[in-house]
């Protein structure tokens, strides 16, 4: 993972860019540009969470790992969050495993600072609950989805929720991660990656995703996909 120190940082990341001047100003001393690596495992499940990470255009993933290796995305966070909020609650661990599925820019900043800063800045605090809940909502939306909707429903709802994060038509995105995310089999990916090419919708090759028509997207996807996103624009609107 590159470091990059500079007080000039380059923010795209939402909930950093929504602070007052004044108090972005006084986190800055705190905050480093990161570049982060696809697959880059950033804590594991039940490890102490050392430095939370804003993302700018890459995409962490929040995955649950059971005992029998099988794995299930449960949370994502992009340009309009922050990953390791469990810090806020008081925990220096959770059950999740947070890797990275989009490489990119991140703004990282040390766990012991966040937490302070959370605890004093009533701004901060208020943003980080709001988001809080936004993300929460993503997740109860999920499982409910995961449960209740064809695979290519929730295929669609999912690479409309990354192209928002990443801003950006190409998806460098393998078939095994995206049943790892989608917690399906490849062959589920296989099928409902073919419907939507051969619909126009989507281009698709080995390790990448390029939307063709999102309209058409969005006609495929679940009711999920816009209920979570009125949800985080409800809440995170400044």
């Amino acid at each position: 993972m590159s470091v990059y120190h500079s007080p000039e940082l380059q923010i795209e990341n939402q909930l950093l860019a929504a602070l007052p001047t004044e108090d972005y100003q006084r986190l800055l001393p705190y905050m480093e540009t990161v570049s982060l690596s696809h697959s880059q495992i950033l804590w594991n499940a039940e490890e102490s969470i050392e430095y939370v990470y804003f993302p700018n255009r890459a995409l962490i993933s929040l995955v649950t790992i059971m005992e029998s290796g099988e794995i299930v995305e449960v949370g994502i966070v992009g340009r309009e969050g922050m990953a390791g909020l469990t810090v806020c609650w008081g925990g220096d661990t959770n059950t999740l495993q947070a890797i990275v599925q989009i490489p990119g820019t991140a703004i990282r900043m040390s766990a012991k600072h966040l937490k302070s800063e959370f605890d004093q800045c009533s701004t901060l605090h208020r943003l980080l609950l709001r988001y809080t809940q936004a993300l929460f909502t993503h997740t109860a939306h999920t499982a409910a989805c995961n449960r209740l909707h064809t695979i290519e429903a929730r295929f669609a709802r999912w690479l409309l929720i990354v192209q928002d994060r990443v801003q950006s038509n190409e998806l460098p995105l393998t078939q095994e991660f995206l049943s790892h995310m989608l917690g399906t089999r490849r062959s589920g990916v296989t099928e409902a990656a073919s419907h939507l090419s051969k619909a126009g919708t989507i281009r698709y090759s080995r390790g990448k995703i390029i939307i063709l028509d999102r309209e058409a997207l969005e006609s495929t996807s679940c009711e999920c996909y816009q209920t979570v996103k009125k949800e985080f624009a409800r809440l995170l609107k400044n």
